[in-house]
């Protein structure tokens, strides 16, 4: 299966980015990006679709606890459609609850000071994104598989 999908962690102030290798098993943080205009935001992400030849954008959404989109995740979904067409690019969703806090534990864990590095954990965070969804796709790829 060959994929070829960028992850975004779109907050207010970053966006983190993640690619996949070539078989669409392993996720990786590329950087985060500090937002500012929304050209300068295209045209830094121009560059990672062009150079890992991105087919498709993968957006972690922040559902509320129980499930249900709110104000934020309405406001990801938004500035997610305007990359979008920018790019001429497809997004898929994915939930992404606690990825940040997922993402800082892991950090810590391998002895990087989150503190005062956001930008690495909005990367990590990313990575967790897109790998939920390669996961994802794998799982139905092998239940069909077992049909």
């Amino acid at each position: 299966m060959h994929v070829c999908a960028l992850g975004l962690d779109i907050g207010r102030k970053r966006v983190g980015v993640a690619g996949c290798d070539r078989l669409g098993l392993i996720a990786s943080g590329l950087t985060t990006i500090k937002r500012s205009s929304f050209a300068r935001d295209i045209e830094q992400l121009r560059h990672w679709v062009e150079e890992r030849e991105i087919t498709l954008l993968v957006v972690g959404l922040p559902y509320t606890l129980d499930g249900t989109l709110g104000a934020q995740a309405r406001e990801v979904q938004k500035y997610a459609r305007r990359i979008s067409r920018a790019l001429d690019l497809p997004i898929e969703y994915t939930d992404e609850r606690l990825s940040s806090v997922e993402a800082e534990e892991l950090l810590q864990g391998r002895g990087v000071t989150t503190s005062q590095n956001k930008a690495a954990i909005d990367r990590q965070a990313a990575a967790l994104i897109l790998q939920r969804w390669l996961d994802l796709r794998w799982e139905g790829v092998e239940a069909s598989a077992r049909k």
